[in-house]
C-alpha cells in the first residue's frame, strides 16, 4: 500500500467523495484560495472550482449556520473550522441547530453536515487554541464525534462521516498532519471504514490500554517501552467516541482485566469518565485493579514550553499508569 501523510489522506478522501457526489462542498476559512491552513484542501479549488471550495468570511457561526441549511435542502456540506477552538463561537448552530432537526421535525429533515479540523494541543499556541474539544460534543444526543490517530482511518472514516446522514464532528490532530502510514491505493477499491468500529491497534494479554485520536500515538510509544519489560499491552483505538464501541472495550477488559484510559482532555467530567462508568458497570468481576485514567492537567494549557510539557499527556505516564494498574510500582 502506498505511504502518504495523514494531510494527503484528508485529501484524497474529500475528492473521491466530491466527485462521487456532486452534492458535497467545502467551505472554510482559506480553504480555496490559500489551499487551507494546515493544506488539507491543497488542490481542490483547481478540480472542483469555486462554486464548490468555498472560502469564508472570520464567522465561525456564520458559514457553520450556513452549511447547516444547506445540509436542511440537500446538500452535503463540509465545514471547516481553523481549530476546533474556533468552533465554540458556532456551537449554536452545531448543538442547537444541527445535532437537534432531525429529532425535533419528527425525522423529517436530516442534517448530513461534516464540521471538521483540528482539536487539542499543537506546540505553545497556549490556553485558548489547545484544548481538545471533544467532550462539548460528544456529550449532546444527535452528533456523531470522529477522532481518527492515522493516515489510513483519517481516510476511511471521512469518507464515511461524509456520506453519513447524521451531523458528524470529525477531529483531527494537529500534529498529526505530517505523520505517514499506510492507506489503501485509491485504485484498488472504496476504502470506508464504518462509524462506530473500534480498532485494536496492538494485541497484548496483560493490560489495557483504550484512547483515541492523537493519544493512539502515545499509547503505541508506551506499549513498546512496556514490552521491554516483558508486559504486553494491548491498546484499543476507539476511532470514534459517538457512537461507541462498548463491545470491544469490554473484550479487551475480560482478556487483560486491567484498564488505563488515555485521552489529551482534562480529567473532570472528561471522556475517561465515560469509559470508567462503563467498564465498572459492564466489567466490573473481570477486573483485577481499579481502572486508571491518564488526561492533561486540569489547568488552562501553558504556553511556557517547560509547562506545556508538564500539563500534557504523554507516554511515560501511561506507562506509570501501567505499571500502577499491575500493581508493578
Amino acid at each position: 500500500m502506498p505511504v502518504i501523510t495523514y494531510r494527503d489522506a484528508l485529501n484524497q478522501a474529500l475528492a473521491e467523495e466530491m466527485e462521487r457526489d456532486d452534492s458535497v462542498f467545502l467551505m472554510g476559512e482559506e480553504v480555496a484560495e490559500y489551499d487551507g491552513a494546515y493544506k488539507v484542501s491543497k488542490g481542490l479549488l483547481e478540480q472542483f472550482g469555486e462554486r464548490r471550495i468555498v472560502d469564508s468570511p472570520i464567522s465561525e457561526l456564520g458559514f457553520a449556520g450556513l452549511g447547516v441549511g444547506a445540509a436542511m435542502v440537500g446538500l452535503r456540506p463540509v465545514i471547516e473550522f481553523m481549530t476546533f477552538n474556533f468552533s465554540i463561537l458556532a456551537l449554536d448552530q452545531v448543538i442547537n441547530a444541527a445535532a437537534k432537526m432531525y429529532y425535533m421535525t419528527g425525522g423529517q429533515i436530516p442534517v448530513p453536515i461534516v464540521f471538521r479540523g483540528p482539536t487539542g494541543a499543537a506546540l505553545q499556541l497556549s490556553a485558548q487554541h489547545s484544548q481538545a474539544c471533544e467532550t462539548w460534543y460528544v456529550h449532546s444526543p444527535g452528533i456523531k464525534l470522529v477522532t481518527p490517530g492515522t493516515p489510513a482511518d483519517a481516510k476511511g472514516l471521512l469518507k464515511a462521516s461524509i456520506r453519513d446522514n447524521d451531523p458528524v464532528a470529525f477531529m483531527e490532530g494537529e500534529l498529526l498532519y505530517n505523520l505517514k502510514g499506510e492507506v489503501p491505493d485509491p485504485d484498488d477499491g472504496d476504502f470506508v471504514i464504518p462509524l462506530g468500529v473500534a480498532d485494536v491497534k496492538r494485541e497484548g494479554s496483560d493490560v489495557t490500554i483504550v484512547t483515541h485520536g492523537k493519544m493512539v500515538n502515545e499509547a503505541l510509544r508506551a506499549a513498546a517501552t512496556l514490552e521491554k519489560d516483558g508486559i504486553e499491552a494491548e491498546i484499543v483505538d476507539l476511532r470514534t467516541l459517538r457512537p461507541l464501541d462498548v463491545e470491544a472495550i469490554l473484550r479487551s477488559v475480560h482478556k487483560t482485566n486491567r484498564a488505563v484510559y488515555l485521552e489529551e482532555g482534562w480529567p473532570y467530567v472528561g471522556i475517561g469518565s465515560q469509559i470508567v462508568s462503563i467498564i465498572q458497570e459492564e466489567a466490573f468481576d473481570y477486573l483485577d485493579a481499579p481502572v486508571v485514567r491518564v488526561t492533561q492537567a486540569d489547568v488552562p494549557m501553558p504556553y511556557a514550553k517547560n509547562l506545556e510539557k508538564i500539563a500534557k499527556p504523554d507516554a511515560a505516564r501511561v506507562v506509570e499508569a501501567c505499571n500502577r494498574v499491575l500493581y508493578r510500582n
